[in-house]
């Protein structure tokens, strides 16, 4: 058999009696807890490694990191919107590390996975960013401005805005779900392709046969896994990173326009 017992993209459950909303996928649980104990500790680390004076390679690294998104936040947003520097650095962090565990073999490790090949984890994660969006425009623009959001393009007059509002609410309402599937998505796909590769070595070749079949599946998913979790993984998780940043500078819409 090419394809493993379980269809892609199934967990193992525990259902705590309560239905759907009590059903836990426990091997995300458990590959979640294990980013978040990383990304805690990491974190932790590098704040040891920061000195005054001249700085180690750790430091020159995390300085260099740090003041390109500044520099972003900056650019995209405002120079007093600083505080989304440590949200978007935590999230990148959490989501690389959560993409790298697919690094290790299932075989060692059957209970791991990468912790954003599972909906709800990205799901979860595209909430928070647009609820704290939310939250900075109405600090940003008050309760009149974060409403008057809603009625863009504001060139046009009043009355031809109000025809694009049911569309802007529907922007604002996907976001966290173009979010979620975006990294889901790519995350997903590479666990898929994993795991078709893994089965390439039970195929019967008929140049190579079966051990032949085994060690180019091998060769093949080291080859994946190298290019998918560790160069994807972190693609994703820039991306992931940027976009948070960017919906942050779209929360300031119409702002300019009521100074003016």
């Amino acid at each position: 058999m090419m394809f493993a017992e379980a269809a892609p993209g199934t967990h193992p459950t525990i259902d705590l009696g309560c239905g759907t909303l009590c059903t836990i996928n426990y091997d995300s649980v458990i590959s979640s807890l294990i980013a978040v104990i990383l990304t805690i500790a990491i974190g932790f680390w590098v704040r040891s490694k920061l000195q005054e004076g001249r700085p180690g390679k750790v430091q020159a690294i995390f300085e260099w990191g740090y003041d390109q998104l500044r520099s972003l936040v900056r650019t995209n947003v405002s120079d007093d919107a600083l505080f989304i520097i440590p949200l978007a650095m935590t999230l990148f962090l959490y989501i690389l590390i959560g993409n790298w565990i697919e690094i290790f073999p299932l075989a060692i490790f059957p209970i791991l996975h990468g912790a954003n090949a599972d909906l709800n984890q990205t799901l979860a994660m595209g909430l928070i960013v647009i609820i704290v969006v939310q939250w900075y425009s109405i600090r940003v623009l008050g309760i009149g401005g974060y409403l008057k959001r809603f009625t863009k393009p504001f060139e046009l007059p009043l009355p031809a805005r109000i025809v694009f509002i049911p569309l802007n609410i529907l922007e604002e309402a996907v976001k966290p779900v173009t979010l979620a599937l975006r990294l889901f998505g790519n995350i997903f796909a590479g666990a898929v392709m994993i795991g078709l590769i893994a089965g390439f070595a039970s195929l019967q070749l008929p140049v190579v046969g079966t051990v032949g079949g085994t060690i180019i599946g091998s060769i093949l998913l080291i080859i994946w896994k190298a290019f998918d979790v560790i160069f994807i993984g972190f693609i994703q998780a820039f991306i992931f990173m940027l976009l948070t940043v960017i919906y942050f500078g779209a929360a300031r819409e119409g702002l300019e326009h009521e100074h003016h």
